[in-house]
């Protein structure tokens, strides 16, 4: 398992350097423009991305509030993952008594499906059957409880703390748009809970303490026409959301819409009917209406396994690595993807994923791509716990400095900061030295000249000699 990190980070890094060799400085649109969103009514709302987790519109997002009923969405997803659909819930004299407010009007003692239950929690927001869930999965109200708080912190969380499984009035029950929207999208990744939240009409079967059928109806105004005869809030690419309302919360709204391969997620929280629905389906247009959702494989260039650069021997094998196919951003239609930026960061804690891209646009995150192992294993490094200690080092130094110009150019700069350094000192030196070359010069002229004095006088006096000699004779 070491030895495959370290492969992973060899080839997080080898795409790095990849793509610096072959694009070297990518230079970044301008791209500031973020399309204008409408005005909204309600005093806390959050229009979020579902599957890159991208806030296209907010306001006040982080400010708390009491969430009514939409809890019963945390509730659902707690079930969901920690329950079977086909366990039998009992019904305790705390949840039919401990209760108020919406329900199916269950009695002590009455058993349904977990399935069941959740279908009452979500279409008719029956709390009993909320109350009766928590019981079930957590033991106790109270351990239920915990693992919501848990959960909400799992999820990201920072304003939020639940006090009970249904969402009735507590001043120690609260959360914000944006949390709520972090535990929507977790719970829109569970299958089941996309067909519960969709199913606008169900059916329970008799009872042990009921004869005769329950018909649940789903009661979002946006998804079917329970409470709206005249379809006036009803929207086409509505697939679902929790209501939610007490006097003290005011009405509270989640609601889903897909439309062209985009999922969208709008909260809103603290506002008076009909807001809410007002808002979410202002929003959804202006969402559809003004960005794209683009696949990330098949538009990002800069990472892209079919690079043509000299990578020695790795240009004759499969790639070991590639982009998430499912993987996408969300932009504006009028935004290329060129027009993003990107970071790469490796991962050690996932066999299957050696890293993550994440892309940005106008300041914001727009979606995230993970960087998938392909199983691909290069001749000589074989992914085995059993390699040495020395075989693992060669291994990635081999992957690590395959690039041979990126090698040679690192070289070349090294070479180059050594003259400069000498030339430098050289030139430094010159100056400090200049005043006594110059010195030994002028005496160098002046012995050289006394010399030439010196020999001149010797060549008189010889002269002088011969002359007197001469004269002596005669």
């Amino acid at each position: 398992m070491k030895f495959k990190n370290r492969w992973k980070k060899a080839a997080c890094l080898i795409l790095t350097i990849i793509s610096a060799v072959c694009l070297g400085k990518v230079d970044i649109k301008a791209a500031d423009y973020w399309p204008d969103a409408p005005e909204t009514l309600s005093p806390s709302v959050i229009l979020m991305e579902e599957s890159t987790g991208t806030i296209l519109y907010e306001k006040n997002m982080d400010e708390a509030h009491y969430p009514a009923s939409i809890t019963k969405i945390m509730t659902t997803l707690l079930a969901l993952e920690n329950g079977n659909l086909s366990d039998m819930v009992t019904f305790s004299d705390d949840a039919i008594n401990n209760t108020e407010g919406s329900g199916i009007a269950r009695d002590y003692g009455e058993q349904m499906t977990l399935e069941q239950c959740l279908y009452g929690v979500m279409l008719e927001s029956a709390n009993e059957c909320a109350y009766a869930v928590a019981e079930h999965v957590g033991g106790t109200v109270e351990n239920f409880v915990d693992m919501m708080n848990a959960k909400a912190k799992e999820l990201g969380c920072t304003n939020t703390h639940f006090a009970n499984p249904h969402g009735l009035q507590d001043e120690n029950h609260y959360t914000t748009a944006h949390d709520m929207a972090l535990i929507a999208q977790a719970a829109y990744q569970n299958e089941t809970f996309r067909i519960i939240i969709g199913t606008k009409m169900y059916t329970i079967p008799p009872t042990n303490k009921h004869a005769e059928e329950t018909v649940l109806r789903n009661h979002h105004d946006m998804l079917c026409t329970y409470h709206n005869a005249n379809r006036k809030y009803l929207y086409p690419y509505c697939v679902g959301g929790k209501t939610g309302y007490t006097a003290t919360a005011n009405s509270t709204l989640v609601t889903y819409a897909e439309k062209d391969g985009m999922t969208l997620i709008c909260v809103v929280m603290n506002t008076q009917s009909p807001n809410q629905f007002i808002d979410t389906v202002n929003l959804f247009d202006y969402a559809f209406d003004n960005f794209q959702v683009l696949n990330v494989a098949e538009n990002d260039t800069n990472y892209s396994a079919e690079t043509t650069v000299d990578n020695g021997n790795l240009n004759n094998i499969e790639p070991f690595v590639e982009l998430d196919k499912d993987a996408v951003i969300v932009l504006p239609k009028t935004a290329e993807f060129s027009d993003t930026s990107s970071s790469v960061e490796y991962n050690d804690s996932d066999p299957e994923i050696a890293g993550s891209i994440t892309y940005t646009y106008a300041g914001r995150n727009v979606g995230k791509a993970d960087i998938k192992t392909t199983g691909v294993v290069v001749e000589g490094y074989a992914f085995d716990n059993e390699s040495t200690e020395e075989e693992e080092q060669e291994a990635v130094s081999t992957v690590q400095v395959r690039p041979i110009v990126v090698v040679l150019l690192i070289v070349a700069v090294i070479l180059l900061g050594v003259l400069l350094f000498f030339l430098k000192r050289f030139y430094d030196n010159y100056y400090i030295i200049k005043p006594f070359v110059e010195t030994e010069k002028i005496r160098n002229e002046e012995s050289e000249k006394n010399v030439e004095d010196a020999e001149d006088g010797d060549k008189a006096c010889r002269s002088h000699m011969q002359s007197v000699k001469k004269e002596s004779c005669c």
